[in-house]
């Protein structure tokens, strides 16, 4: 599956459990922008948020595609704000969301 810039897609995030550093595999809506693929969510308290920022090292899954990456917190508003715009068209994209990035390894 070849990505395209501001795509919106299904993706599972394999993380590893901050505390029981078994993996932890989540289906999320995610967004490929800027060669990054970017997950979002409104809360801070889901697990899979906590560990990708405990533990940068992760795993994306998409299509027939297993590719590894490493996950930090979007610290940019523009950039949050441009990742909501483009993963939702209705009022959920004004909404503040925590965002992460995953930096996919070659």
């Amino acid at each position: 599956m070849i990505l395209r810039d501001g795509q919106v897609f299904k993706a599972t995030l394999i993380t590893k459990g901050r505390k029981t550093s078994k993996p932890h595999a989540v289906e999320l809506r995610a967004v490929y922008y800027n060669k990054t693929v970017f997950f979002s969510r409104r809360k801070p308290d889901s697990d899979w948020l906590r560990n990708a920022i405990a533990t940068q090292d992760v795993t994306v899954e998409y299509g027939n595609e297993r590719r590894a990456g490493k996950a930090s917190l979007v610290m940019n508003e523009d950039l949050a704000r441009k990742i909501s715009h483009l993963k939702y068209s209705d009022k959920r994209s004004e909404e503040s969301r925590v965002v992460i990035q995953v930096k996919l390894c070659e």
